[in-house]
């Protein structure tokens, strides 16, 4: 907060102002982003912009203190939601509960810098903890909450598909709720005249070329660095930075299709994954929660790998799987959780620290953001591994050895029985025997 509102506000909360900006037309003129004109958000995202002009839309300040308590707020919320959150132990769920979840988004928090407050994604990222909190005890609003965080923006709407696999009856508990709250949307935005608005964000930036920092855009980056056919362009209109070069339409043009491609696939896989472990969803509460939140993270990396958009934002989608995973003492986390707190240290290092570097072509400012692109593909196949693990889970050994024991106790030969019977019948004679014989 302190960086994005006194010490450097233009470079670290530059979208708050257009944010605001766009509050001041509503307000003041009458002309609503996604009601009155085409917008490059979903209708909701007018939410959170609207409460933060509580501030004041006329200067830049009062809007972006407003915005950031409001998102204090909220990383409060889902701070609390993790400390809440009971953790698996041994065969049941227990009152235990770890810190170490909270911690880790604290930390996150600091290691992102100003873009985990200054971007609308920092308005959606404590709701999706929140939802993946209540994900397995509370299907139907899990689902609500996404698909709520998913019209302020599109990306939390991904991780309905993990939720949908692992809930019990889906059905009603997953898509029921997401179609009722999207139905409250269209008919509020009906109500406001914005239908013919109401999905232009699907369309608003089909024109965007390979952003800079997105991860396909890691071939061209590298070239840039020694070679001049390969140049750093800013997109006046949507007030990016792009590579132009040999290769890099199509490579964006390509990108556009794979991008709904690698969601497909990476739904595929789930629902295979979630074939294959069947029964055991329903027998062991871990089993599922970590197909939920382990499936949350697959959805999330894919959407930032497979991206021609590379924004630093995009990055806090990671977090709430590992602070949610951690919360719930699910093992075999600590590696992920090092990397995408890697991830986003290195984020800020690029955005806003660095990024005037990698525009004018600096060899170690963009050496880090190439390192953090290939970490993002090292995340995603080693998510994909985490996924095919077998798990191992303590309440199925505990069943399986209370199994086991039942087994054995109704397969013993009844000789032994038999000789265990006399046995303490001789045992009970010496007994009784014993103060007769010292009298």
């Amino acid at each position: 907060m302190l960086l994005g509102v006194v010490l450097i506000p233009g470079r670290a909360f530059w979208d708050l102002d257009l944010y605001r900006w766009w509050m001041w037309q509503g307000l003041h003129q009458g002309v609503w982003q996604g009601i009155d004109v085409a917008w490059v958000y979903p209708p909701g995202a007018l939410l959170p912009m609207l409460v933060a002009a509580l501030g004041g839309t006329v200067g830049t300040a009062g809007y972006a203190t407003a915005w950031s308590l409001g998102i204090t707020a909220l990383d409060a919320v889902a701070l609390f939601a993790l400390l809440h959150t009971p953790a698996w132990a041994g065969t049941r769920t227990t009152r235990h509960r770890t810190t170490a979840g909270a911690w880790w988004w604290l930390a996150f928090l600091a290691l992102l810098g100003p873009v985990a407050m200054g971007r609308l994604d920092a308005a959606v990222a404590p709701v999706v903890v929140v939802a993946l909190v209540l994900g397995l005890r509370h299907p139907w609003l899990s689902s609500a909450l996404l698909t709520a965080a998913a019209w302020i923006k599109v990306a939390p709407g991904a991780l309905l598909a993990p939720l949908f696999l692992a809930a019990r009856r889906p059905w009603r508990d997953v898509v029921a709720p997401a179609a009722a709250v999207s139905v409250a949307v269209v008919a509020i935005v009906a109500a406001l005249g914005g239908l013919p608005y109401l999905t232009s964000f699907l369309t608003e930036q089909d024109q965007r070329g390979l952003q800079l920092e997105a991860v396909g855009a890691t071939p061209w980056l590298i070239t840039s660095l020694w070679s001049d056919q390969v140049l750093v362009h800013l997109n006046e209109p949507l007030v990016t930075w792009e590579l132009i070069g040999p290769g890099t339409q199509l490579a964006a043009d390509t990108l556009g299709g794979l991008f709904f491609l690698a969601l497909a696939a990476a739904s595929v896989f789930l629902w295979w994954r979630r074939h294959e472990l069947d029964g055991r969803l329903w027998r062991s509460p871990r089993v599922g929660a970590e197909l939920l939140v382990r499936g949350a993270m697959l959805m999330s990396v894919v959407l930032i790998a497979f991206n021609k958009v590379g924004s630093p934002q995009y990055i806090g989608w990671l977090a709430p799987p590992v602070a949610v995973a951690l919360a719930l003492k699910l093992p075999h986390w600590r590696t992920t959780a090092l990397l995408v707190a890697g991830i986003a240290g290195a984020t800020q290092v690029v955005f806003p620290w660095g990024y005037d570097g990698i525009i004018a072509g600096h060899p170690a400012n963009t050496l880090v953001l190439v390192a953090r692109n290939v970490a993002l593909v090292v995340l995603l196949v080693h998510t994909v591994l985490e996924l095919l693990r077998q798990p191992d889970d303590p309440a199925e050994a505990a069943d399986a050895d209370a199994t086991n024991a039942s087994s054995a106790e109704r397969d013993v030969p009844s000789s032994i029985a038999v000789a265990g019977n006399d046995s303490s019948a001789v045992q009970a004679a010496d007994a009784s025997s014993g103060p007769a014989s010292a009298r």
